[in-house]
């Protein structure tokens, strides 16, 4: 059975970076065309594989009720044969041999039954978390959502906030609990159910090459310093950026996606009083992952 690693991320973290960074891994002449990703079928949250695996309509149901079915269904996926793998639109083997990994925004929390909604041990080998300065996250948030910086600091600080949470039409992927932004990342960080790689966006900056063999390292799984260097090539932020001008991306909602990718870029965009707030709401957190607050 293929080992499934979680990719969690809050999102505009750099989990989509990551992922086109996987998927160049198996690229030879060219770089993967940043629209051949897969989106919905290959997150944790996916509609498509929830009711192909429970054979019901997650649209007829309360999102409750589907969180209560959720970790049956993450736990049996992995056991379907490629072939069921593929109806159920799951993005069987693209990542290579080995482990693969499944982007989820979900917080790690229990269903109403409690139960770890995604699974927990049985459905998956363990976790990759990718953090963010909050700072930064807040103007890459905004510009995402189509919202202000102001709004954005309001969203990542709402300790109800969910993404696809509507009761008055069917969203395109079911319901997935966010949390603010510190109670996401530390519902990661304090489960004990999976092993856990961290992984900060501002080290991918730094030597991004070092940060995929730590992630690999972690899956078990075995690609050449050749390979991943032709990956991180491929993958350079200027080439997505390149790409989504050409043919747009279908992960962007408004504006550009792939905007800035600048470690420390909230410093040119934020007011002194959205840093202020931002440091207020997340500051034990911040300080936790080794984000130095600018202001007492």
């Amino acid at each position: 059975m293929t080992r499934r690693i979680w990719l969690a991320s809050y999102p505009k973290s750099g989990n989509t970076w990551l992922r086109i960074l996987l998927a160049n891994l198996s690229a030879t002449d060219a770089p993967v065309r940043i629209n051949h990703l897969t989106s919905d079928e290959g997150i944790a949250s996916s509609r498509q594989q929830f009711d192909y695996i429970t054979m019901l309509e997650s649209g007829l149901m309360h999102h409750d009720e589907v969180a209560l079915l959720r970790p049956a269904a993450h736990i049996s996926l992995p056991r379907l044969t490629r072939e069921e793998r593929d109806d159920a639109g799951d993005e069987a083997d693209s990542q290579g041999d080995g482990a693969r990994y499944v982007k989820t925004h979900d917080a790690y929390t229990l269903n109403p039954a409690g139960e770890p909604l995604l699974g927990g041990m049985a459905a998956a080998a363990g976790a990759v978390l990718v953090v963010r300065d909050p700072r930064d996250v807040a103007p890459s948030l905004a510009n995402h959502n189509g919202t202000t910086v102001d709004e954005a600091i309001a969203t990542m600080a709402n300790a109800d906030n969910a993404l696809c949470a509507q009761t008055d039409l069917q969203p395109n992927q079911l319901r997935q609990t966010l949390l603010d932004w510190s109670a996401f990342n530390a519902s990661w960080l304090d489960q004990t159910d999976l092993p856990l790689l961290l992984l900060r966006y501002e080290d991918m900056q730094a030597d991004i090459a070092a940060v995929v063999r730590r992630l690999l390292d972690f899956g078990g799984r075995r690609e050449s310093d050749a390979q991943i260097a032709r990956a991180v090539a491929f993958a350079d932020f200027e080439e997505l950026r390149a790409q989504e001008r050409e043919e747009g991306f279908r992960e962007a909602p408004r504006g550009s996606f792939f905007r800035r990718g600048k470690a420390g870029g909230w410093r040119e965009e934020l007011t002194e009083d959205q840093v202020r707030r931002i440091e207020r709401r997340h500051r034990a957190m911040m300080v936790r992952l080794g984000y130095a607050p600018e202001y007492d």
